[in-house]
């Protein structure tokens, strides 16, 4: 694997960050990762395809670039990736409404199967989706030898408009996009950690449908919610990634959680990222810092697992809601993670409105909030 990187910044410009040596680059991938004003910019990703005509681009709005073991603004974050013993092949597609997430995860799934498929790693719209019955389609169409992992596009924390990089490399909202990976001789290692505590008691959803929470023990959901927020009630929906809740459907299931997209003050509800299904048990969380730098350690640690090395390449997924919490510690949750993937790796990733992963090797792939997953490449 060969990899170059650069960022632009509009006080600095284009700056390389990574170069190669190689006589002839010729990646077949290229990620983009940056704000949605700075992705607007068409000089900006016409420079990248000038750099790079034989490449696809790919990637999405964010809530923060990570290059390195930096956390940016307002910036572009690109990695040009050339695969020396692997192949790629990507699908992009349109989706109209959230209720359409499981049909476009079987189609973009569908198109990518091959008998040497060993990864897929999608980016989505991060507001006009329903992650979980997106990660469901793709769990539903994929075998349960390849794995799956990527992220919800983000908007910083305006909720406002996401947008994904499309097939003509032009970013646009209301899109998926899907790279497959191939070969046998590419390694694959990921994971997912949080790092919240829960507080308070079980409660039940008593009303719901898919991902739009009405009531939680028979109490309409945005008046609870807001009785625990205070005054931040009053920077809703942004204040809610302070205090996501946790979900679980079975006594015995390791819970997932569960950031805020939208409220509606006419019906009391919350829209979510993931469903919130009825009968479903949640819990209120709140931060703790140490523990949020622990949980990028845990899961760096666990997509080390099935690594021989370290690896070439890490993407880190990361949810605005750590963001907000860490503040001006947030290159620290990065600096933990490259302690444990090693000096050499090439890290990449983005901050997000959601993130897919299993929690670890083996696990079923779920859609998580406020966690920090990590996806590793090498080849061998």
């Amino acid at each position: 694997m060969i990899l170059e990187q650069m960022n632009w910044t509009p006080s600095n410009g284009w700056l390389s960050e990574v170069s190669t040596n190689a006589a002839e680059f010729l990646p077949q991938v290229v990620l983009i990762f940056g704000s949605r004003q700075a992705l607007s910019e068409k000089e900006r990703l016409n420079d990248v395809r000038k750099k790079y005509p034989s490449a696809q681009l790919m990637g999405c709005s964010t809530s923060g670039e990570i290059l390195g073991t930096s956390v940016l603004d307002d910036s572009l974050a690109v990695t040009a990736i050339h695969f020396e013993k692997s192949f790629v092949k990507s699908s992009f597609l349109e989706i109209d409404t959230p209720s359409d997430s499981y049909a476009a995860a079987e189609k973009l799934a569908s198109s990518l199967l091959d008998e040497t498929l060993r990864h897929v790693f999608i980016l989505s719209d991060g507001l006009n989706v329903n992650g979980t019955e997106l990660v469901r389609g793709f769990r539903k169409a994929l075998p349960e030898t390849i794995s799956l992992t990527g992220g919800l596009a983000g908007d910083g924390s305006d909720f406002t408009t996401t947008c994904v990089i499309d097939a003509d490399g032009v970013p646009r909202s209301n899109r998926i996009s899907a790279i497959g990976l191939y070969g046998s001789e590419l390694e694959i290692g990921y994971g997912s950690f949080g790092g919240w505590d829960s507080f308070g008691i079980d409660r039940k959803i008593t009303r719901s449908k898919e991902n739009v929470l009405f009531e939680i023990d028979g109490t309409p959901a945005l008046e609870l919610y807001k009785s625990f927020l205070g005054e931040k009630a009053s920077e809703l929906p942004g204040s809610g990634l302070l205090f996501p809740l946790s979900l679980r459907t079975e006594s015995d299931q390791m819970p997932v959680v569960r950031t805020i997209l939208a409220v509606n003050e006419e019906d009391q509800s919350i829209t979510f990222a993931g469903d919130m299904p009825n009968g479903g048990f949640v819990k209120f969380m709140k931060a703790n810092i140490d523990r949020l730098i622990n949980g990028a350690i845990k899961a760096a640690e666990i997509s080390m697992q099935s690594e021989s090395r370290s690896p070439e390449l890490a993407i880190l997924i990361s949810c605005v809601g750590r963001k907000l919490v860490l503040k001006q510690l947030v290159e620290e949750e990065v600096e933990a993670a490259r302690d444990i993937l090693g000096k050499d790796t090439v890290i990449t990733g983005f901050y997000s409105y959601g993130e897919i992963s299993p929690f670890s090797t083996g696990a079923q792939c779920e859609l998580h909030n406020q966690t920090m997953t990590i996806t590793t490449f090498s080849e061998r």
